[in-house]
């Protein structure tokens, strides 16, 4: 079979990049020949013989993202009109490329995350701010377009499927839920060591990891509820930190002794397994890869409902909360867990049976039989997780035949 997957890059350290890796890696295991149609690619995918790169640039010289994004979009749609016979699945990531689409992965919804009632952008409140409007309403608009024409929606959640469902326009053909997946050996078998990153050895340890320049992840929330908990109760934050306004927060608050800014961290395993929770109340996600990697790790989470992700905390394994941006509530999460040794190991113990469902082979799986049903290889659907949440904790295994609006 001859697969084309069309993103910006294809490497471990992108969240989308790594789904897209993996997937690259199981079609070549299958003895697919794979075009990537892409900026940058993994050089081990480069060096397999059957794969293919198309790289596509848009220079630094375009002033904006959303630019760059639609020279990306017309170049390889150039590129894909010309050659689109040579492939029997196209596969894209969202709004990526004007060419219409066999799969498209839909890793956010930009019109969700619009219509939240926690979306902070408009047009009078500075030129960042309108900017981020201008690029979210345009998204919104182009996305439901791809959307719209591809043979199949793979929805990285569920919540990331209402969504699509919620954005009007014309009806969809076919819409599935594959979640995306988890290391888990690497996150399971790390060995804690807290000096690696100058952390206190004796504190309760939280962690939260994002981007640190955008309002969307919500560590503000998180720093409001570090104020209000015990002095014993830190916080490590890894996260590219260069214009990030959280570090002065820390200090206007008074905690700055207690927030450990890491910046980009390499060993994110060893850092998982270091600390003892994991705090990300998202005011908007899809699904979240840190989510499943500190579930992965073995610690409890505390998230809300905004974020993608928590569709699949049960009680045994994590809280969620209702608002995200309620500190207090937060602060009662995190002193539940401080306070309770042994409820916070078997919280931990939990997420880590769960997140064990989440695999990268798993996730990889489900687009290969997907792939092969859409070129004519199969007749049977192609499963997503059902209830997955349910019952993996009691180590049962359970899957959803495509989703039919």
């Amino acid at each position: 079979m001859r697969v084309a997957i069309v993103t910006h890059v294809v490497r471990h350290n992108d969240g989308q990049g790594r789904v897209n890796h993996e997937i690259a890696r199981a079609a070549l295991d299958e003895g697919f020949d794979v075009t990537l149609v892409a900026s940058h690619v993994a050089p081990e995918l480069l060096a397999h013989p059957r794969v293919k790169w198309v790289r596509v640039q848009a220079s630094r010289a375009w002033p904006t993202n959303l630019l760059r994004q639609q020279v990306f979009a017309v170049k390889s749609a150039l590129w894909l009109r010309r050659h689109r016979t040579e492939f029997d699945v196209l596969h894209v990531n969202g709004f990526i490329t004007w060419a219409q689409a066999d799969v498209n992965t839909a890793h956010f919804v930009h019109g969700g995350w619009a219509r939240s009632k926690y979306y902070p952008f408009g047009l009078t409140r500075g030129v960042w701010s309108a900017y981020q409007f201008v690029y979210t309403r345009a998204n919104a608009v182009l996305e439901r377009w791809a959307y719209r024409r591809s043979r199949v929606i793979a929805a990285v959640s569920r919540k990331v499927a209402d969504e699509i469902r919620a954005s009007g326009g014309e009806p969809i053909e076919r819409l599935d839920v594959i979640y995306n997946g988890v290391d888990t050996r690497s996150f399971a078998s790390a060995t804690a060591d807290r000096a690696t990153f100058d952390l206190p050895a004796d504190a309760c340890l939280l962690l939260f990891v994002g981007d640190l320049r955008t309002p969307r992840k919500n560590l503000g929330t998180v720093l409001h509820a570090l104020k209000i908990l015990p002095q014993r109760v830190h916080l490590a934050v890894a996260g590219y930190l260069p214009g990030s306004p959280y570090p002065a927060m820390a200090r206007e608050l008074g905690i700055a002794s207690r927030v450990h800014f890491l910046g980009l961290v390499r060993e994110m395993p060893t850092l998982m397994r270091s600390v003892d929770a994991y705090v990300f109340p998202s005011r908007y996600e899809a699904m979240s890869l840190s989510l499943l990697e500190a579930m992965a790790a073995g610690l409890p989470v505390v998230t809300a409902r905004t974020a993608g992700g928590a569709e699949i905390i049960t009680p045994e394994c994590g809280i969620v909360l209702d608002d995200p941006d309620d500190a207090n509530a937060l602060a009662r999460a995190v002193q539940q867990l401080a306070d309770d040794t042994a409820w916070r190991q078997a919280m931990g113990e939990a997420a880590a049976r769960l997140a064990g469902q989440f695999g990268w082979a798993r996730m990889a799986a489900q687009y290969i039989a997907l792939y092969r049903q859409l070129a004519g290889d199969a007749t049977e659907p192609v499963g997503s997780a059902r209830d997955i949440a349910q019952t993996a904790v009691s180590g049962g295994h359970s899957l959803q035949h495509a989703d039919t609006p």
